[in-house]
């Protein structure tokens, strides 16, 4: 064991990425890294965590922040619920804390937000105490080098792989065998390639002895997709437009998009303007449609989203075909908003057409 830990130390002391918050035990910035990489890249993660450090330079600032700021931030990152996450927690460190991130390992975990790996990342990074991390990176080398095949995804697996890591992590360098464990299995032992033939641990992995490299590690579960059908609406008067804040339990809460119409497949233009839906969302009032986009796919973790967007000029008040829960915004005015990844999108490519 104490072999493991040494050679992927060392590996790591020759082959580490530069990167910021390696470069800090303040808890606050570890904490606020980790977050921003759940689920994501550390090449997309960067340039969000230098513009939340530098926004929000401490908790205090953090704390003290208006949520539309942070959502603003945040915009593109995805899984948005990190974001809400990590504002709350912010308040309750100031509020509870004094302002002064918890060293204790039971009170970190106990913040919203953060998970048992999030926890140990905190606890071993900012205060080198002895947790070990288990991300997926984590657990692919582990089940390579180990030919652990129970699976991933189970209540067993999480408990087999979490206890062979804290059994595997360096008493006196716990920050370190940490860092160095998850960069292996990032640059080096990757899910898909792994460069097998300069790796310091080939000669104790199981997976490479039996040519079984691509079979580690093992998942029993397959995510279930749901296809979801956006038609948005979006409602045009002379400089005037309508946004809809989306605040039911659903994906993207508290961003803001356009009003829209779910369909539960794809429909033609005919049969959506033929629609109840339609009828009911317009009534007697006038309009002219001006432009519809295609079908684009956004794809979530867990659903993928085909949204369209339908320019309607308002020859009726604009206010009569506002729904209830709609705001008029001046166009200019919706840089402002945070909005999701895909409407974004679809706001650069209206800019471009119209600067052409």
């Amino acid at each position: 064991m104490n072999s493991f830990s040494q050679k992927l130390i060392k590996w790591y002391q020759n082959n580490k990425r530069d990167l910021p918050w390696r470069k800090t035990n303040d808890a606050y910035l570890i904490w606020l890294s980790e977050i921003i990489l759940q689920q994501t890249r550390v090449e997309q993660g960067l340039a969000y965590y230098l513009k939340f450090a530098s926004a929000f330079p401490t908790v205090q600032h953090l704390a003290k922040a208006e949520n539309e700021e942070v959502m603003k931030l945040w915009q593109g990152l995805g899984y948005y619920s990190r974001a809400r996450n990590l504002h709350t927690t912010a308040k309750i460190i100031v509020s509870k804390y004094k302002g002064k991130f918890p060293g204790n390992h039971v009170d970190i975990l106990s913040l919203k937000g953060i998970g048992d790996y999030t926890a140990a990342a905190i606890a071993s990074f900012a205060y080198n105490q002895p947790y070990a991390v288990v991300d997926g990176n984590v657990y692919r080398v582990l089940a390579r080098v180990y030919g652990i095949d129970t699976p991933i995804d189970s209540s067993q697996g999480k408990k087999e792989f979490g206890l062979l890591a804290n059994e595997l992590i360096s008493e006196k360098h716990p920050a370190i065998h940490n860092q160095a464990i998850m960069e292996f299995g990032a640059i080096q032992c990757k899910p898909v390639s792994p460069n097998c033939e300069d790796c310091p641990l080939i000669a104790m992995c199981f997976a490479h002895q039996h040519k079984s490299v691509s079979s580690f590690p093992v998942k029993s579960k397959t995510t279930k997709v749901r296809n979801r059908y956006f038609n948005y609406i979006v409602l045009n008067q002379k400089r005037l437009v309508v946004i809809n804040k989306r605040i039911n339990k659903d994906i993207w809460t508290n961003l803001y998009d356009f009003p829209v119409i779910e369909t539960e497949k794809e429909q033609t233009e005919d049969e959506l303007f033929s629609s109840s839906e339609w009828k009911r969302f317009f009534g007697k009032n006038r309009f002219n449609v001006t432009s519809i986009t295609k079908a684009n796919k956004h794809i979530l973790s867990h659903q993928h989203i085909y949204a369209r967007f339908i320019e309607i000029e308002c020859l009726s008040p604009i206010k009569k075909i506002c729904p209830n829960s709609a705001i008029l915004i001046n166009q200019e005015e919706i840089q402002k908003y945070a909005v999701p990844r895909l409407v974004e999108l679809y706001l650069i490519n209206k800019e471009k057409q119209l600067s052409t």
